[in-house]
């Protein structure tokens, strides 16, 4: 265990906390509490960081918050924690991607699309926001940082399974509705996203391209980028008459 080193801890009501690695020495056989989890509330997530990790936060209501670790103070085992995203109501977080260098961020929603868009699409900002559109065209499934070397597997909650290459996913804005990666039977749906080594040999399926449903116009464009600035604006000014 090394001094710099972290857990970061993501609950499913937007609540984060990070810890030293160093709280973890003295574990006993029967464990210890390393998270204070408010009741309704459950963990979603938990990374090893570095002390300069760059995280993305994604709600299955289609937001994305992105933020330096180093805005989450560095807490005790008892402490429950600070605001990750300011959720909208009904929404919950999914997933958290730490971005490698050179990754993208495939998003797959609930009813088997997905999409892997540019990490510049989503920029930093202030932890405890309401973060950017991150998908609108259905509930978010999961997400994942992957890189075209990589290969991804997905599991509905009937337990069927695929294998992908990522680099085969379209890459799309964070408007884009994705393409089909999976095929589901009705009420079926995507439960399980995960990263795996790139195998050739593997049996792997192909996207298919539906098309775009509505593609947004310009205006609406404009119109959603001039929300989340106005919105992001009010979360600052808010921030600094405020502590946390």
């Amino acid at each position: 265990l090394q001094e710099d080193d972290f857990i970061m801890f993501f609950t499913k009501n937007g609540v984060t906390k990070r810890m030293s690695q160093l709280e973890l020495r003295n574990v006993r056989k029967n464990g210890i509490r390393a998270l204070d989890i408010r009741e309704g509330d459950e963990l979603v997530q938990a990374l090893t960081t570095h002390g300069s990790e760059k995280l993305l936060v994604v709600t299955r209501g289609g937001t994305a918050i992105r933020f330096d670790e180093n805005q989450a103070r560095v807490m005790g085992r008892a402490s429950r924690g600070v605001r990750a995203i300011k959720l909208r109501e009904d929404d919950v977080v999914v997933g958290v991607s730490i971005l490698r260098e050179g990754a993208m961020l495939l998003t797959v929603s609930e009813n088997g699309k997905g999409r892997r868009t540019n990490t510049d699409d989503y920029r930093l900002q202030k932890r405890g926001g309401q973060g950017l559109l991150n998908y609108r065209n259905g509930d978010v499934a999961a997400v994942k940082g992957v890189g075209d070397t990589d290969d991804v597997i997905m599991i509905s909650l009937e337990g069927i399974i695929i294998r992908m290459h990522a680099e085969d996913i379209n890459v799309q804005s964070r408007y884009g509705s994705g393409v089909r990666v999976m095929r589901l039977a009705e009420g079926d749906k995507v439960a399980v996203l995960a990263r795996t080594e790139h195998d050739d040999e593997a049996e792997t399926e192909k996207p298919e391209d539906e098309g775009e449903p509505e593609p947004l116009t310009e205006a609406e464009l404009a119109e959603i980028a001039a929300a989340e600035k106005a919105e992001e604006d009010a979360e600052d000014a808010a921030a600094d008459e405020q502590p946390d």
